[in-house]
């Protein structure tokens, strides 16, 4: 089924860039030359942009079409779609359009409604703990640190340019010494900030003593793993004041989250120093997106090439927009990032027809779906299994799946879509993105109802599930 193009509204970045110009929007309009009513409706999302209109704005402004995107916008009406499925609002949910609206032309209302929402969820599930308990400890009535934090990394596109800039700076002047990478970070560690790199067979990834200046890695972890683990330290100790303005920036509402995110950064700029913007981009479009040639050829893991494919969203050179998740073996996603249309759940677990789950079953190798979800996109859908071990016999074994893939008309440019046949329709399975608010009516692995739709209980009858879906319903009616 093909997708129509997406029609882009753009009136709040076009009202940005006309204040930021200081023009009227008379002027503005004449500039690009349009008269001042079209103008208006443009900043109004009443109009969509036209091919003209971006030319313009491209040649007398020099403005980055790339830059434009809506993608925050549909961010936000997906994440806003899935909180207004909660019952609470059920008979009051507002329309698509309004959603859209409020999306596209008032995104920090939106904002604020997600957050009051998470409050509302948290202090639901702690009265429901209180039920069970007779006890009530640790009430809150603000999301949690963690969940404000990575919507933080979500809405930024998961590229923070001002750390990938300055890593990737570093990273050049680290491959000038043309030594391994694991020596050149022990050195600078040593000579610039007299800090001594020790290994242990036991305990934390990564333990830095301030007063004695001693970095301790885990043996037991990848090379891969301590090499960033050092490219995060050497984050906090030569870029500190710029970790602390971005986070002042974001302005977190608890000490927290704000000690999160300082972790996030210094994460973001090590990922900058071992898989540099320009070279890993070029390898990338080079090898067709190979994640293990990829991995042999800097010295990385599968999942830091996977997440760094995801996060190629540098301004005027971004690379395929990819998702990339990691998920547990109870179906949690404990890491998520979209830069495609594919929005994850933010509660719950991941639809069971993803072939992420599956990957698990065949540790070892990458697996390969053409997948279709609910608004008729179709995608790429790379999984393959993950074990991080931490000791010894008797020490535990970290397993999960990582998921990286990409729409369909991305595909001639990723070797893993070879021999796929892309044209039979038959050959997407369709997904979706969690059970309570997936739309599809018919899905045999549904593990609990969609919380919009209404349902027909037959004790007479009994399918693959016990009841059927509103428009499943209809036909038998």
């Amino acid at each position: 089924m093909a997708t129509r193009p997406r029609k882009l509204f753009i009136g709040k970045r076009l009202r940005d860039i006309r204040t930021g110009l200081a023009l009227t929007q008379a002027v503005f309009a004449e500039q690009l030359g349009l008269s001042t009513s079209y103008l208006n409706q443009l900043e109004n999302n009443h109009r969509h942009a036209s091919a003209s209109v971006l030319l313009a704005l491209a040649e007398r402004f020099s403005i980055d079409i790339a830059t434009l995107s809506d993608s925050e916008a549909d961010r936000l009406m997906a994440d806003m779609a899935e909180a207004l499925a909660d019952p609470l609002f059920s008979s009051q949910a507002p329309s698509h359009h309004d959603i859209q609206h409020v999306a596209r032309t008032a995104p920090a209302m939106a904002r604020v409604f997600l957050l009051a929402h998470q409050s509302l969820r948290r202090v639901s599930d702690e009265l429901i703990a209180l039920d069970d308990s007779l006890e009530r400890s640790g009430a809150s009535n603000t999301p949690s640190a963690w969940d404000e934090v990575r919507d933080h990394f979500h809405y930024m596109d998961n590229y923070v340019h001002a750390l990938d800039v300055v890593a990737e700076e570093f990273s050049e002047a680290l491959s000038a010494q043309d030594l391994p990478v694991d020596k050149t970070l022990r050195d600078w560690l040593q000579d610039v900030h007299g800090v001594t790199t020790t290994e242990t067979s036991s305990g934390p990834l990564r333990h830095y003593d301030a007063r004695v200046k001693t970095l301790s890695l885990n043996r037991a972890a990848a090379q891969s793993t301590r090499n960033f683990q050092m490219a995060h330290q050497l984050a906090l100790l030569e870029h500190a004041e710029l970790i602390h303005s971005l986070v002042d920036d974001a302005q977190f509402r608890s000490a927290d989250a704000a000690a999160i995110a300082r972790i996030g950064f210094a994460n973001a700029f090590a990922g900058g120093v071992l898989l540099p913007y320009t070279r890993f981009a070029d390898a990338a479009r080079h090898e067709r997106h190979d994640l293990e040639r990829l991995a042999d050829q800097f010295g990385a893991s599968i999942e830091q090439v996977a997440h760094r494919l995801s996060s190629l969203q540098r301004p005027g050179a971004k690379g395929i927009p990819f998702f990339f998740a990691r998920v547990d073996q109870a179906g949690n996603i404990t890491k998520r990032h979209s830069a495609t249309r594919l929005r994850f759940a933010r509660f719950g677990s991941a639809c069971p027809l993803w072939n992420v789950h599956r990957a698990f079953e065949m540790p070892g190798r990458i697996l390969r779906q053409l997948a279709e979800t609910p608004d008729g996109v179709r995608y790429l859908c790379l999984a393959t299994a993950v074990s991080k071990r931490s000791g010894g016999f008797g020490d535990p074994v970290q397993r999960y799946a990582i998921s990286i893939g990409c729409e369909i008309q991305h595909v001639g440019d990723v070797v893993y879509a070879d021999g796929l046949d892309q044209l039979n329709k038959r050959g997407f399975e369709l997904i979706g993105v969690s059970c309570r608010i997936c739309e599809r009516t018919g899905c045999h692995q549904r593990a609990v109802p969609p919380m919009r739709q209404s349902l027909r209980i037959d004790g007479n009858t009994r399918g693959t599930i016990p009841y059927e879906v509103a428009e499943q319903a209809d036909k038998h009616a």
